[in-house]
């Protein structure tokens, strides 16, 4: 489904309740159309500009009293080594993974290609071979036809909110683009996501304005090092101001060292469809809305299905963290490895349960959790 943001750019998007709460869409930030003219870019949607820029509110990257001369320092280091990539579709942005010309990107940037084109900050553009994807954290890596390229330090350590955040990538098409703000927050989930993404969760949040194009880009802090990938921001028609959001580094580098390894990932599965505990279903069981995630669907000979879990009961907690919406399990889900056993805590009718799920590597290809 694509969502018009400016002339000559459309941008994939996940239709969200950023619905319920925001009324809008969240936005795959992976430009899909013809890059725009910087004349037509005047009326486009989010910020994007050929230079660093600061982050809408003016305020530069928290505690950093010589940020002004630092950041274009950290711009000229680093811009080397974030590229663009250029698809049949439209384009994206990706990182330097490996001095052999291995690039990290968003899934969705490349999918479907097997053979993309990769724009380096010097102008030379080369061939990409999509190596190896993962759609579960929308992370693939591109073998570009180049060599000695500066792979940039990954920090794997989260950063701490408040931390200043400078944003490499090709906005709408406008290459080697920066933008500055800071980390706004951790560990957040797109409200809504969940009933067709699971990539949308334990994400990285910053203020660093994000456009169609950045995806799969470089969030990088004021000591140089990378410490997200860009992965979608929530645009201005849903009254958002500088909304963006990446994956944490640390995830990036997990996947991409098992698809290396293997050409997949692995991620736990429980084998359920979940779905969000309306004030309406939540009337009808007696119970508060937002108190757990109703459970659609469930795999009969999926984890869940083994434990006893059925369609219609409600899943309060997971190793006592408490699940108020969707995206919270899967965010919970997506910190536990294949063979872990959880305690979770269900409710059906009148009776609350007490369950232990064998989590189990995910299936290739399912409709399920």
């Amino acid at each position: 489904m694509s969502h018009a943001t400016g002339p000559g750019c459309r941008t994939r998007h996940r239709t969200s309740a950023a619905a319920a709460m925001l009324g809008a869409a969240v936005v795959l930030s992976a430009c899909t159309g013809s890059p725009t003219s910087p004349a037509a870019s005047e009326t486009s949607g989010p910020a994007a500009t050929a230079t660093a820029s600061s982050a809408p509110s003016g305020q530069a990257p928290a505690g950093d009293s010589d940020a002004d001369s630092r950041l274009p320092r950290l711009v000229e280091d680093l811009a080397p080594s974030v590229v663009t990539i250029f698809t049949d579709g439209g384009l994206g942005s990706g990182v330097v993974y490996s001095a052999e010309g291995l690039i990290i990107t968003n899934e969705h940037v490349v999918k479907g290609a097997t053979t993309v084109e990769v724009g380096f900050a010097d102008g030379q553009r080369v061939k990409g071979t999509v190596k190896a994807t993962d759609a579960v954290t929308d992370l693939a890596l591109v073998q570009a036809d180049r060599t000695g390229l500066p792979k940039p330090t990954y920090q794997t350590a989260l950063p701490k909110v408040g931390e200043g955040a400078l944003v490499l990538g090709s906005p709408l098409g406008f290459e080697n683009t920066a933008t500055a703000g800071i980390i706004s927050g951790l560990h957040r989930s797109i409200p809504g996501s969940a009933s067709n993404s699971l990539s949308l969760v334990d994400l990285i949040q910053t203020d660093a304005p994000i456009s169609p194009g950045n995806s799969g880009g470089a969030v990088i802090n004021m000591r140089g090092e990378i410490i997200g990938i860009s992965e979608a921001y929530i645009p201005p028609s849903a009254g958002a101001v500088s909304l963006g959001f990446a994956i944490p580094a640390a995830t990036a580098v997990e996947v991409a060292e098992e698809l290396l390894a293997t050409g997949t990932a692995k991620h736990a599965y429980m084998g359920l469809t979940p779905g969000e505990l309306t004030a309406q279903i939540a009337g009808r069981l007696g119970i508060e809305p937002g108190s757990g995630v109703l459970v659609l669907a469930v795999d009969d000979d999926g984890p869940a299905g083994k434990a006893g879990i059925r369609p219609g009961d409600v899943l309060e907690s997971l190793e006592g963290v408490a699940l108020t919406a969707p995206e919270k399990l899967l965010a919970e889900l997506r910190g536990r490895n294949p063979g872990d056993t959880v305690g979770v805590k269900a409710k059906r009718g009148d009776q609350s349960l007490d369950l232990k799920v064998d989590l189990t590597d995910r299936p290739a290809t399912t409709a399920t959790r």
